[in-house]
């Protein structure tokens, strides 16, 4: 099939990973189209209006340092800014923005509107161009064509999506939040044939759920009766190329379900969709339906929900914690148990939606599918959950699409010692999903390391020296390090003895050893306002650069032996196994582990040990058989 449009890479989708993939393909250097059903709905937010979170959080801020447009868009649009795990260690912190859905969305079509190297075309996608074992192009549902080196598919919840509310299935990739008609009219069509070229490849399919809870108009709200949730005095931006959040704050409520709705719920259980026995496809625990809590946590006697305006001039709110599919009456009647809700209008009922995703292990770490060479894939799809997933994985194979199309051969891949990305990523395509994977702290072997503060310390040299950073974000960050490195280096230097922190009121040990300034902020109760009344020139210092001082000196004592273990990771990392390393050959390995390696097809030593069924035992085969010569392997 001729086309008249030709591409370096072609990204099919506009929600949150189709958007980064579009812009990072397109700061790498390659000619890009993003296509999508609808202009104006790029960068919608199909569910909660918020960015960031626990995890979350650090991934946007990843995404960010490698110039990414995530960040950049909340910052125009949050309008609650919270920094969660405020109390505890930085490395657990978790910036989050609720967003103005609007605000959002006409930010994120601005600025790809206008973006460098890349293009916007209206249209659904069909099917693949294939062409001698590889991607060539791709059709849309008018018959047209157009020619791509790569392809990357994200898709979110339209492969195949079914909405399902009570007994009713309506074929759909999601509800249309804008529609005029707010019944199950307004809803946007499924990609059917995309599914089917995706089967067609042999790739392990399967099928994912996910929910929402009604939308409610404010002003039938008793918010007087509420608990109401500020915004923090200072709001903490997610680029590092802001310094201040211009947005109006406002405050969100917070409400709890009561022994009514709970009996009411359990009343009908049989009528949800999900325990009805009409969706097979499993939902995501860590954000389970209204109707999982109270079947799960039966003990509960209420379950807290956050009201959360949709926007400063949108009277919607998103009541979280209550998603389902419970029959529209139902619904109505448990919310009406809900203090505050009695009288609320329903905008629009919740719904489940059930999806086709491909097993991430059929990926190599670059997200390019063995299958198909050429094809990338991001988001949804993948078997994840939540916009910032998402935008890390499109980040990811824009980069590595744009690679692929200009004939480099060398992924841009981060690891799990570099990245909650590298986590991201390794843990999909290692060890797959049994249900939508959610990013958490506790995933990461090298929080301590990997804090959200420091991401663009990490992360943005990297993105220099593949090609996805743009120069105004390298003349910033160039700028950040210099005046980093130079107060850092001051800090070590200036000292002094416990003589003369006795002088300034400060207990330390009288043991004559000099401390610096990074070990005197190590100390409880030190802090750099103490330290600023002997020297002022931390008084003075710029507050980005005298934060990362203190986190410095907070974690000084524990890098060292960090660093110790992630050099021990790498040199097991840098260990690469042959993609066509014959499993069956190396004796001595388990039935389990020579089928568990065989299907993953690991990168390197380190990937495999991370296989369930992948003994150290089997690694130490691995090993031993890789230092044999190559002719006798």
């Amino acid at each position: 099939m001729s086309a008249e449009r030709k591409y370096d890479v072609v990204v099919i989708g506009g929600g949150h990973a189709g958007c980064e993939a579009a812009t990072a393909a397109a700061r790498a250097g390659a000619a890009t189209a993003l296509v999508t059903h609808r202009r104006d709905t790029i960068g919608e937010m199909s569910c909660n209006p918020a960015i960031g979170g626990l995890g979350k959080g650090h991934l946007v801020r990843e995404v960010d340092a490698l110039d990414g447009v995530m960040g950049r868009v909340i910052d125009e649009a949050g309008i609650q800014f919270r920094m969660l795990n405020r109390s505890k260690g930085p490395a657990v912190r978790g910036p989050r923005a609720q967003a103005d859905r609007k605000l959002y969305r006409e930010g994120m079509q601005r600025l790809l509107g206008d973006y460098p190297g890349l293009d916007i075309i209206e249209g659904a996608v069909e099917d693949l161009i294939v062409s001698r074992g590889t991607v060539a192009g791709v059709v849309l549902a008018d018959g047209s064509a157009i020619d791509a080196k790569a392809v990357v598919l994200t898709t979110g919840t339209f492969l195949k999506g079914v909405i399902h509310i009570g007994d009713r299935r309506i074929p759909a990739g999601r509800a249309n939040s804008r529609a005029a008609d707010k019944t199950w009219g307004g809803v946007e069509a499924p990609a059917l044939g995309l599914s089917d070229r995706l089967y067609s490849l042999g790739l392990q399919m399967g099928r994912l759920k996910t929910g929402t809870p009604a939308r409610l108009g404010g002003k039938t709200i008793e918010w007087d009766r509420l608990d109401m949730q500020p915004a923090d005095e200072r709001p903490a931006p997610f680029s590092f190329m802001n310094d201040a959040i211009a947005v109006p704050q406002i405050s969100c409520g917070i409400t709890h379900t009561s022994a009514e709705t709970h009996r009411i719920i359990e009343e009908n259980i049989g009528k949800s969709a999900v325990y009805g026995g009409a969706i097979s496809g499993r939902g995501p625990r860590y954000c389970p339906s209204i109707e999982d809590k109270v079947v799960r946590f039966a003990e509960r006697e209420s379950h807290q929900i956050f009201l959360e305006p949709e926007g400063l001039d949108d009277d919607t709110v998103y009541p979280n914690g209550i998603s389902t599919s419970l029959p529209e009456e139902v619904q109505a009647a448990f919310l009406k148990t809900i203090p505050g809700l009695e009288s609320a209008r329903v905008v629009r009922y919740g719904y489940a939606i059930e999806y086709d995703y491909v097993d991430p292990r059929a990926l190599s770490h670059s997200l390019e599918t063995r299958a198909l060479p050429g094809l990338f894939l991001a988001g949804q799809i993948n078997g994840t959950t939540g916009y910032e997933e998402a935008a890390a994985q499109g980040l990811m194979a824009g980069v590595n699409a744009a690679r692929r199309a200009d004939g480099d051969e060398a992924p841009f891949v981060l690891d799990r010692s570099e990245a909650y990305i590298g986590v991201l990523i390794d843990d999909l395509v290692t060890h797959g999903v049994s249900e939508p994977y959610r990013m958490f702290t506790s995933r990461a072997e090298y929080r301590l390391t990997l804090r959200a503060d420091n991401a663009d310390q990490r992360l943005t040299p990297l993105g220099i020296a593949a090609g996805v950073v743009g120069e105004t974000r390298a003349k910033a960050f160039h700028v950040k390090k210099e005046a980093l490195d130079k107060a850092r280096d001051w800090a070590n230097a200036t000292s002094l003895t416990p003589n003369e922190a006795a002088h300034h009121g400060l207990q330390i040990n009288q043991d004559g050893r000099r401390r610096n300034v990074i070990d005197l902020l190590a100390l409880p109760g030190v802090t750099r306002e103490t330290l600023g009344a002997i020297w002022p020139d931390l008084k003075a210092m710029n507050d980005a650069v005298a934060e990362q001082l203190e986190f410095d000196a907070l974690y000084s004592g524990y890098l060292g032996r960090q660093q110790a273990d992630i050099i021990a990771f790498k040199k097991d990392e840098s260990l690469a196994l042959p993609a066509d390393l014959d499993y069956a050959a190396i004796p001595g390995l388990s039935n389990e582990a020579r089928a568990k390696l065989i299907a993953a097809r690991p990168a390197t030593l380190g990937q495999a040990g991370r296989i369930e069924g992948v003994t150290p035992a089997a690694q130490a085969l691995l090993l031993a058989w890789m230092k044999r010569p190559a002719k006798a392997r």
